[in-house]
């Protein structure tokens, strides 16, 4: 009998994967983070493209259910020297916003009577941060865009009602803020649906005469603002750009076409210019 070990008394540690076979379309996934070309081994995917699908996945469900630090970020934005104000949507917790997104559109009773507490002269624009479908985004992208913003408000010498830190919230909740602050138009800064490649990207978005009943229509998207998309400084640049047109055009949404990219120098946006 031969000394020779069969394949059945391998130690389980020493059997190989399947070599993987590249996929033909490999060197295109080095300038796109989707999930391309990932090769196979035997019939399945190659193990290092099964664990970072879960990584991903992990970290998209991440984004949705981290806490909100809402008063830390309060804290952060006062430090760039603006006025804040901490609300909350009518959702109680997350799993009731998660389930229930009208919740989210609109202020519980007490931010409702806090929010009229603090109105005062009409502003040209309010702004309001939600931590919306991933706080990840709002904690990372907030105030480092509002940091590039900040130039373009002065710049432009719009007059801005306190920053909204709003907790569990949809993008219509801005539209009673903004009509509670008597502001022209509002800014909603919020977490987005975190995706497989991006769980901590920012939307922006705009609407001019802010009321309850606002469609999505009449609003304009500035969408992806993060490092590995849209920058802070560009995307300040574009929304200053509709912000200026919206009130001038006394309109928004798909009346309103962002045409900010003829401006740009070599691809890049116009310094601010204070003063």
């Amino acid at each position: 009998m031969s000394d020779a070990a069969t394949d059945g008394d391998r130690p389980a540690d020493s059997v190989s994967e399947p070599a993987v076979i590249e996929d033909s379309w490999r060197r295109l996934a080095g300038v796109t983070p989707a999930r391309i070309a990932l090769g196979r081994a035997g019939t399945g995917m190659p193990t290092r493209e099964v664990l970072r699908f879960a990584l991903a996945h992990a970290q998209a469900r991440d984004a949705v259910h981290l806490p909100f630090e809402s008063a830390r970020m309060a804290g952060d934005i006062a430090a760039l020297g603006f006025e804040t104000l901490e609300l909350a949507s009518a959702a109680p917790a997350r799993d009731a916003y998660l389930r229930r997104p009208d919740l989210g559109r609109r202020l519980s009773e007490e931010s409702r009577a806090l929010l009229a507490s603090r109105a005062g002269a009409p502003v040209d624009v309010a702004l309001v941060v939600a931590d919306g479908l991933s706080s990840t985004a709002i904690h990372a992208q907030a105030v480092p865009f509002l940091t590039a913003f900040k130039a373009r408000i002065a710049e432009a010498g719009w007059s801005v009602g306190p920053v909204c830190i709003a907790s569990q919230a949809r993008v219509a909740l801005g539209d009673e803020v903004g009509e509670a602050l008597r502001a022209s138009a509002c800014v909603v800064l919020i977490g987005e649906r975190p995706g497989l490649s991006s769980p901590d990207s920012l939307g922006l978005y705009l609407t001019f005469a802010p009321r309850a009943g606002r469609s999505d229509a009449e609003r304009n998207c500035i969408s992806n603002v993060r490092g590995e998309g849209l920058s802070h400084e560009l995307a300040a640049f574009k929304l200053a750009w509709l912000l200026k047109e919206a009130l001038a055009r006394q309109l928004t949404g798909v009346s309103l076409k962002d045409e900010s990219d003829l401006l740009l120098v070599g691809g890049r946006p116009p310094p601010a210019r204070i003063g």
